[in-house]
């Protein structure tokens, strides 16, 4: 019985649509001007700073400074990820996130943890424990909690958006 070598092909419109919303990808400038974006960018200068301080000591060697490790790398990563998502205004494009919701979630849980690190790094700093890596890790333990500060800001910030939102 003889086989038929028809082929069928349909077309997609989802080339045609990923070109045309990668060109009018929007890009924020005026967030880096508001106190929230100020802080964000604050967050992400010195909480670099806080995890290359640790790194480039023996950190390994004390669990203390493998849990500051773990939430200054992790909150840099998230605040880096939230910081495109802003000034790309994808938000803008997902309407079904509770972006205001998410941005307190992320900001409380970002100043608990980091307050708890910050304690944890500046009670771990002696110099008993390696003197070579004092400053490092002193110098760290400061910076954490600068970094907590700017958190607690933009808590404060993302509260009163949040509180905006749900007063409409």
């Amino acid at each position: 019985r003889p086989r038929s070598h028809t082929v069928t092909t349909t077309s997609s419109s989802f080339t045609a649509n990923l070109s045309a919303s990668s060109s009018t990808l929007a890009y924020d400038r005026e967030f880096l001007r508001t106190v929230p974006g100020l802080l964000m960018v604050t967050e992400i200068v010195l909480g670099l700073l806080v995890w290359t301080l640790i790194a480039g000591t023996e950190y390994f060697l004390y669990p203390a400074f493998g849990w500051v490790m773990f939430v200054a790398v992790f909150y840099w990563v998230l605040t880096v990820f939230f910081l495109i998502i802003y000034m790309t205004m994808t938000y803008t494009r997902i309407p079904q996130v509770p972006w205001t919701m998410v941005g307190l979630c992320f900001n409380g849980s970002a100043f608990v943890l980091y307050l708890i690190a910050a304690i944890v790094d500046a009670s771990s700093v002696t110099k008993d424990l390696d003197s070579h890596n004092y400053n490092s890790w002193a110098a760290s333990s400061f910076f954490a909690f600068v970094v907590t500060s700017c958190y607690a800001g933009n808590t404060y910030f993302s509260l009163i958006s949040w509180r905006s939102r749900t007063l409409q």
